[in-house]
């Protein structure tokens, strides 16, 4: 049998490759598993049918952040944040049918959410080759709202527990009224930037794609009996579902096909914990 001999090249390459491995593997050895932890603030809006414009009524928010970096492009993210938003019909003078239906709301969202992180350059605090990174995320979120508009009195009134487009009403069986806490998926990412070996800056814009179109409480018409007197469909709801009581039954109050977002633009000063090692030499 003739003896199997690889050529030069061959040997070469295989070299080559054995060593690129080998120094990955002893740089995942050398990185340290860290926590950070961070508090992150900035301007909150939403987008659906009373507000069609990114940024349009920002408000502020604010949250905790807990990062566990697993290595220099990944990390596991858990947040708690406090969002607010708000729409209003009347502030736009140029558009007659927001005017004609002269809605108006705001809510405080309280979100939880796990989140997993990708950086596009390898990234790691305390280490002078790896000070900067784009990211970006996606995960699972829970999160509680309550829209509420102001009535005729001055007073802030939850929509939802008036039925405005008539659910939990004879009228429309079929329409009960919608949970006020739901899932979403987070999505975003942003600039992480290592300040020193124990402190880092992060901006981030983020977005929540929901799975309801009532963080608003406007989604499909106005409902039955509006100017009349059906029993179980209070005065109260027919004031906060057409204010401008220009209206009838069935009209078109939203548009139903389009669920809503909220998004934030923040900034996350953020402190590593376990500080105690580094990374590779340098």
């Amino acid at each position: 049998m003739r003896n199997f001999i690889l050529p030069f090249k061959q040997i070469k390459n295989l070299l080559i490759l054995i060593t690129f491995i080998a120094l990955g593997f002893t740089a995942n050895a050398q990185y340290k598993e860290n926590t950070e932890v961070g508090f992150i603030l900035g301007a909150s809006y939403y987008l659906g049918d009373l507000n069609t414009t990114h940024l349009n009524n920002s408000l502020p928010f604010g949250g905790i952040v807990i990062r566990k970096n697993i290595d220099r492009r990944f990390s596991y993210k858990a947040e708690l944040l406090y969002l607010n938003i708000s729409g209003d019909d009347r502030g736009d003078a140029t558009d007659t049918i927001a005017i004609d239906r002269g809605l108006h709301f705001r809510s405080s969202i309280f979100e939880l959410s796990g989140q997993i992180e990708f950086n596009f350059l390898p990234f790691e605090s305390g280490n002078a080759l790896y000070t900067w990174t784009p990211f970006v995320y996606t995960g699972l979120s829970f999160f509680r709202f309550n829209p509420q508009a102001e009535n005729k009195d001055g007073l802030w009134v939850n929509l939802q527990e008036l039925g405005t487009e008539g659910q939990g009403s004879t009228s429309f069986p079929e329409r009960t009224k919608y949970p006020l806490t739901q899932l979403a998926i987070p999505l975003g990412g942003g600039l992480k930037i290592a300040i020193n070996p124990s402190f880092n800056v992060i901006l981030e814009y983020g977005v929540r794609k929901t799975f309801t179109d009532y963080l608003d409480d406007v989604s499909t018409t106005y409902p039955e009996g509006v100017n009349s007197n059906v029993i179980d469909i209070s005065n109260a709801t027919y004031e906060m579902s057409d204010p401008n009581k220009t209206h009838i039954a069935g009209e078109q109050r939203g548009d139903p096909d389009k669920k809503d977002w909220y998004s934030f633009v923040g900034i996350t000063l953020s402190f590593k914990l376990n500080n105690n090692t580094k990374g590779c030499d340098y």
